[in-house]
């Protein structure tokens, strides 16, 4: 079979849940976003309620749909993006909880589903998504009076633990927030590390589930196994792949393998990246195309019939590394055509 094969292995993401759990008294929920990182939002959340979890978080009103009717009624789901246009009908017939960020978000929803739930998401610091304090300040005493289910910010650097934006926010989210009456959220992943001061009521774990740096102690969630399509012998002096980039060195043995930048393993991995033959490794060589890669495997004793790109010899943060980027979009690049398997209990 010419696939490529994507192994998930849920009963490392719920350990992942509950060892992030563990760290403080808040409640943990679960981010599930962009499909649960690219693993499969109803797989995922799945086995995560089952171990425990009863707040989701999406970035999209659609998101939250699909998820509902994976998950059924009783668990919260909540919208980073808020309460965008279009989506009230979205919002009110899967009974999702919009993170109203601004003013007008705030009008949308009270006139379009008065009296339904919703949270707010404060700005402090990052610029990115949530009501300013001025902002916050005119609205807080009619927002709180209606009884919102959160209150939350996001932290921009929480995976550098001394960086003083992290004390920075922490105050700035304690003088808007304190006293309020209503739970409180302001740590994923890289913020429940910081420790228990940032935790408030409810974290947000994200790419720690998933086996992602900042949470070294994660257990190893994927195994990406690409099939080997053909084996060719390449003298030295000859070149491997599109622009000649690669030239053999020595007499070489090449593997051309099934999977390309098509299927999110980006070309800027070309010639930096390993495949691994169980614990050995074997340099890509040549440019990664659309379709295929190539590894030099003359070392091997036995070319075995796949490498592992991803698994207990290369997690997602080092080939990330590999590539220069992060962990998060090589997990969230990996595409629709790999054949996908679930391990664990649940699977």
């Amino acid at each position: 079979m010419a696939r490529a094969t994507l192994t998930i292995d849920l009963d490392a993401i719920a350990a992942n849940w509950r060892a992030l759990a563990a760290m403080g008294r808040a409640e943990a929920g679960a981010v599930v976003k962009a499909d649960a990182y690219g693993l499969g939002a109803a797989r995922v959340a799945g086995r995560l309620a089952t171990a425990g979890a009863r707040r989701f978080f999406v970035a999209l009103a659609e998101e939250g749909a699909g998820l509902r009717r994976a998950l059924g009624r009783e668990p919260e789901i909540f919208v980073f993006s808020g309460h965008m246009d279009g989506d009230t009908g979205t919002i009110r017939d899967a009974g999702l909880i919009p993170l109203l960020n601004a003013a007008e978000q705030v009008d949308r929803h009270r006139a379009a589903l008065p009296g339904q739930p919703f949270g707010i998401q404060l700005d402090t610091g990052m610029n990115r998504l949530g009501m300013e304090e001025a902002e916050w300040a005119a609205l807080a005493p009619s927002l709180l009076a209606e009884g919102p289910r959160l209150l939350m910010s996001h932290l921009a650097c929480a995976d550098e633990p001394d960086h003083p934006m992290n004390a920075a926010q922490l105050a700035a989210f304690r003088r808007m927030t304190d006293g309020a009456g209503v739970p409180r959220s302001l740590s994923a992943t890289g913020g429940i590390l910081l420790g228990p001061e940032y935790h408030f009521d409810l974290t947000r774990p994200g790419i720690g589930l998933y086996g992602g740096q900042p949470f070294a102690e994660a257990r190893p969630v994927v195994t990406l196994s690409l099939p080997v399509i053909q084996i060719r012998d390449v003298p030295p002096g000859e070149t491997v792949g599109y622009g000649n980039s690669w030239t053999a060195a020595r007499p070489s043995r090449i593997a051309t393998l099934g999977a390309g930048y098509a299927d999110g393993l980006i070309r800027a991995m070309s010639g930096r990246a390993r495949v691994f033959a169980g614990g050995r490794p074997c340099p890509l060589v040549g440019r990664v195309s659309m379709d295929l890669m190539a590894a030099d495997v003359t070392d091997l004793d036995h070319v075995p019939e796949r490498l592992d790109i991803l698994g207990p010899a290369q997690g997602v943060d080092a080939l990330a590394e590999a590539a220069g980027t992060i962990g998060y979009e090589i997990l969230t690049a990996l595409g629709p055509r790999y054949a996908r398997a679930y391990t664990g209990a649940a699977a």
